[in-house]
């Protein structure tokens, strides 16, 4: 063809950086950085930056009730001792302690077998501590009770700390009488298998079958009313008992004490949300089974989707599991209760092993496994320990179960934004090399110099796929099922949709050329590079335009809420639109890059071919809603 071999080095060179899309690294980075900081505006902070995408296919959601899905502030409401005795936790506390021991027993015992403590601040008493123990703090407190003399008068001599295996705490203490006692709070279960007597308004008494009987079904009662209940007793040590080795049987069963934790508001929503987008949640709980179930019903957790009820299983039913059985245990269950640390690492496997990409929540040093394990740990920030914060994925600094909604949220604006500028940086590079190879198998000198192209990667190229990194939500983003992580992200739809735009851009760019070819001439100099300049400022601006195709597959740009919703874009298109004028009006950079000064039969010309494939494009999604009215909208 005649062409020097320098300049068709250059061009070649030239090409293969326009055929690899270099700020594609960048820009991906840069919007994955930018997921992280709306997150954590959000109170969600990500740890780890690969978690931003994977929040996006989350498929399924293990989160803790207390803290997560309740406000975490217990309250009591009752107190119940045998055999039918029902104190409310209100106005006659004060009284009913002066007239009945055994409930001034009771709430003695909530108390001292205590580690919390209450401090006065502006907004009142404040709760340090675990919440629960804060509430028997309160109520003593109600009752009339000096909690911090109460313990100067019953200093603690031994203890065992509550322990989830266990599911009791014991604390041993020197009676003003000389005498040491235990006093034990823990699981109604736990307290009452190592109870043989009970107090009543009679006085001691053995316990008995139906004094048992009796008990659960008060504990029954409060759990079926979404109350925590915890059971209350006491042990007198003998002489010569170690007051440092608190007894574990032999108790005096007082009674039970029921706590509400009132649900957040945005709990249930945040549920339905998940529901609406593919996402199963499974409440795991410490819970008894009862209140796990009240509990479940309030927030719609007891069926799913479709409306088949889902199972709630006590940690009991989890013990001795094989492979197999793990598995059923999963597949319809969305309540477990009682469970410990080590089954929700069991969980976690078993729902990986079903292909779930799983968010797991905890709080605990010994939650840090299921943490690991999972996709995405998620961290309480409030409650949570350090430990389980190191081995998270991210961290929820409100412990809010809907902060980690509107991560998995953001996670999926984040993977579509992705797709976006993807789509718009291929489909450009793809217009830019048909240009060039079009022009040079058909025998036409070529279309663009080295310097021009270059240019269209650092300009044409950068600043829109920047403002689509940050687009904002579409309204269907949480009305679609999670993305198959085992989806390629080059995919044959996809790459088809890259062709067919790239090659509208390419042929209008190359009939830009084309004209300016028949206008102006072949010739080396001023006439060909009149023409070049067509084809450099209808390649440039028809990408500028194209930026706001790939916005979405489907949706048109003219649709309302959409044209205006991302300023980014237009601030984009505007230093695009100023730079690209710049080229072709200052002599210094028209000498650097070739280019003449249109004239208006040029720019008019350079405005129908940029803006044609927008008006394209637009006729094909037109079709495509058309034949789709059914469907949810895609991307």
């Amino acid at each position: 063809r005649g062409v020097p071999l320098l300049r068709m080095l250059e061009t070649g060179i030239s090409l293969a950086i326009a055929a690899v899309p270099e700020g594609l690294p960048a820009v991906a980075t840069m919007t994955l950085a930018l997921g992280m900081q709306r997150m954590a505006r959000m109170r969600a902070l990500v740890r780890r930056l690969p978690a931003v995408e994977t929040l996006g296919s989350t498929t399924v959601i293990c989160t803790d009730k207390t803290g997560t899905l309740t406000k975490n502030e217990m309250a009591a409401q009752m107190i119940a001792l045998p055999p039918d005795r029902w104190i409310n936790v209100g106005d006659d506390l004060k009284q009913k302690m002066i007239e009945e021991p055994d409930v001034a027993l009771a709430v003695r015992i909530g108390a001292l077998c205590n580690d919390a403590r209450l401090e006065t601040r502006d907004a009142g008493r404040v709760v340090i501590g675990d919440p629960t123990e804060g509430a028997l703090l309160l109520a003593a407190e109600h009752a009339g009770l000096d909690v911090d003399r109460l313990h100067q008068e019953h200093p603690r001599l031994g203890e065992i700390p509550f322990d989830s295996r266990l599911m009791r705490m014991v604390t041993t203490h020197r009676e003003p009488s000389g005498k040491a006692v235990s006093y034990v709070k823990g699981a109604p279960r736990a307290v009452l298998d190592r109870s043989d007597h009970m107090a009543g308004a009679g006085g001691i008494r053995p316990m008995d079958e139906a004094g048992r009987a009796a008990i659960r079904a008060a504990n029954e009662r409060m759990a079926s009313q979404a109350l925590r209940v915890l059971a209350l007793a006491y042990r007198d040590l003998n002489e010569g008992e170690d007051p440092a080795q608190p007894p574990d049987g032999g108790l005096t069963f007082v009674g039970l004490v029921g706590m509400i934790d009132p649900l957040r508001e945005e709990a249930k929503e945040a549920i339905a949300i998940c529901r609406s987008a593919g996402i199963r949640t499974i409440m795991i709980t410490g819970d008894q089974m009862a209140t796990a179930k009240e509990i479940s019903v309030q927030l719609g957790l007891h069926e799913d989707a479709e409306g088949r009820p889902q199972r709630t299983l006590h940690a009991s039913d989890l013990d001795g599991l094989d492979e197999a059985g793990w598995s059923d245990a999963v597949r319809e269950t969305s309540v477990f209760a009682r469970v410990t640390p080590e089954h929700k690492l069991r969980i976690v496997e078993a729902l990986q092993r079903q292909g779930q990409i799983v968010a797991m929540t905890g709080d605990g040093v010994n939650d840090s496994p299921a943490l690991k394990k999972a996709e995405i740990g998620v961290a309480m920030g409030i409650m949570g320990t350090e430990v389980a914060k190191e081995a998270a994925d991210m961290v929820i600094t409100d412990d809010n179960f809907a902060t980690i909604v509107k991560a998995v949220e953001q996670g999926r604006i984040i993977y579509a934004n992705i797709l976006k500028f993807i789509h718009f940086l291929f489909s450009c590079n793809f217009a830019e090399i048909v240009t060039v190879f079009v022009a040079i198998m058909v025998g036409w000198p070529l279309p663009l110099v080295p310097l021009q192209i270059l240019w269209l990667n650092l300009v044409t190229d950068v600043f829109p796929a920047l403002a689509l990194a940050v687009e904002p939500a579409e309204p269907h983003t949480m009305r679609r099922p999670p993305r198959d992580p085992n989806e390629q992200l080059l995919s044959r739809e996809f790459l088809s949709l890259v062709f067919w735009q790239g090659s509208v851009i390419a042929a209008l760019t190359l009939l830009a050329y084309w004209i300016g070819l028949e206008w102006y001439g072949r010739e080396e100099g001023n006439g060909l590079e009149h023409a070049q300049t067509l084809a450099f400022m209808t390649l440039a601006l028809s990408q500028i335009f194209h930026s706001f195709n790939a916005r979405s597959r489907t949706r048109s740009i003219f649709s309302r809420g959409t044209i205006w919703s991302n300023p980014w874009i237009w601030a984009a298109a505007l230093v695009c639109f100023g730079l690209q004028t710049l080229v072709v009006t200052v002599p210094l950079l028209r000498k650097v890059l070739g280019t003449v000064v249109p004239t208006m039969q040029d720019f008019l010309l350079v405005t129908v071919c940029a803006v044609a494939p927008v008006a394209i494009v637009e006729v094909v999604k037109w079709f495509w809603r058309r034949a789709h009215r059914d469907a949810a909208e895609a991307v």
